[in-house]
């Protein structure tokens, strides 16, 4: 190799080094851009329904978000931080009820089966360095910790800074590209935005659904603290796959408190709105602007959370989404699609692929000739 190919493979290797020692900062970064994308389409649609201008039009994006969540905060957020108390003090009792229940069922089966059926607190034993891992980072960033509040404004700025200048932000990105390739990324950008907005518009509609039938079915059904555990079911939606098995657990705990069957009936209830996310609310709004297969999705968050811990959980879908825009970009359409072949005998064949341009390069010689004798 030449000198300068190794000095290419030398500052390569810095520079993924620098990037994963920076990699906190980065997911934060990128959590900013999916923020400053959201307020960017609220803003794009007030600037088409009432024809104001941009700078207008963010400020009305922003005062109307400011204004939700005050609004969330008067009304929601009260009674939810009551019931939510009121949860954390019957989840342990409910969860003691559910032991006892399933050791009596245990007892009252032969001891070779018995002996099988592992114990519910061994298996939460098992679990539980798990669940620390993935959601450990949800205390930091949900608390009033000075660290949390810190990330939170860095990540509103870093928002309204990409929001006011946006152009300049994406034009320093594409110059770090060659010169050739520059128009190729602004259209791999574009797609990126368009991706990137449908599954924020997707997901929030689903959010705002699955919290309220999750809300509504509850109430229906006489469980106690149904505002709590509907907003909780909504907000884990946000976490695919994971999301609505953690938020069924509260629910069923505190039903069984009550009654046996509303245990079973809140199952019932949780696997039927899943079944309505699943089949006809993904499809309906998702799958025209994003598609992404289950087994990616799953993937994908196993991966960021376990080297991003759970703001990596929390952002690895929309990692997803503009990592599969590049993938499909660069590396299907600019580099595989474009690899043609030789022909069929390219693999150890080069004699027999010289010995028929020989034969082509005669056959047209010797028609030459033949021209030359007929005009003779």
């Amino acid at each position: 190799m030449k000198i300068g190919q190794w000095v290419g493979m030398v500052a390569l290797a810095v520079a993924l080094v620098i990037l994963w020692q920076i990699r906190s900062a980065l997911m934060l970064v990128f959590a900013a851009l999916v923020l400053a994308s959201a307020l960017d389409t609220i803003a794009q649609l007030i600037q088409q329904r009432l024809g104001l201008k941009r700078g207008r039009s963010l400020l009305s994006a922003i005062a109307l978000v400011l204004g939700l969540l005050g609004l969330s905060l008067w009304l929601i957020v009260p009674p939810f931080t009551d019931q939510f108390q009121q949860m954390m003090t019957l989840f342990p009792e409910g969860f003691e009820r559910l032991n006892q229940s399933f050791d009596t069922f245990k007892a009252s089966l032969p001891p070779l089966l018995s002996s099988a059926i592992p114990d519910p607190d061994a298996v939460v034993k098992q679990l539980q360095p798990l669940f620390n891992q993935l959601l450990g980072g949800s205390v930091a960033l949900a608390s009033g910790t000075l660290g949390g509040l810190l990330n939170l404004l860095l990540v509103v700025i870093l928002s309204i800074m990409f929001l006011v200048e946006p152009d300049q932000y994406r034009r320093a990105l594409v110059r770090l590209f060659p010169s050739f390739y520059r128009h190729r990324i602004e259209v791999i950008l574009d797609r990126c935005r368009e991706s990137l907005r449908g599954w924020l518009v997707g997901i929030l509609f689903n959010m705002l659904v699955i919290g309220g039938f999750s809300g509504i079915g509850l109430w229906i059904l006489g469980v106690k603290l149904p505002l709590a555990n509907g907003i909780f079911a909504g907000l884990l939606t946000f976490i695919p796959n994971l999301g609505p098995a953690l938020s069924v657990v509260p629910p069923m705990t505190i039903a069984l408190l009550d009654a046996p069957w509303k245990s079973g009936a809140v199952l019932i209830l949780y696997f039927l709105v899943q079944q309505l996310e699943t089949n006809v609310l993904t499809p309906y709004v998702m799958a025209q602007q994003v598609s992404l297969m289950p087994a990616v999705t799953l993937m994908s968050q196993v991966f960021f959370a376990t080297f991003f811990g759970f703001l990596g959980l929390l952002l690895a879908l929309p990692l997803t989404v503009v990592g599969q825009v590049w993938l499909h970009e660069i590396l299907v359409k600019d580099v595989l699609d474009k690899w043609h072949l030789p022909d069929k005998n390219f693999e150890g064949n080069s004699e027999t692929n010289d010995d028929e341009e020989n034969g082509q390069k005669a056959i047209v010689i010797s028609a030459e000739h033949s021209e030359l004798e007929l005009r003779e």
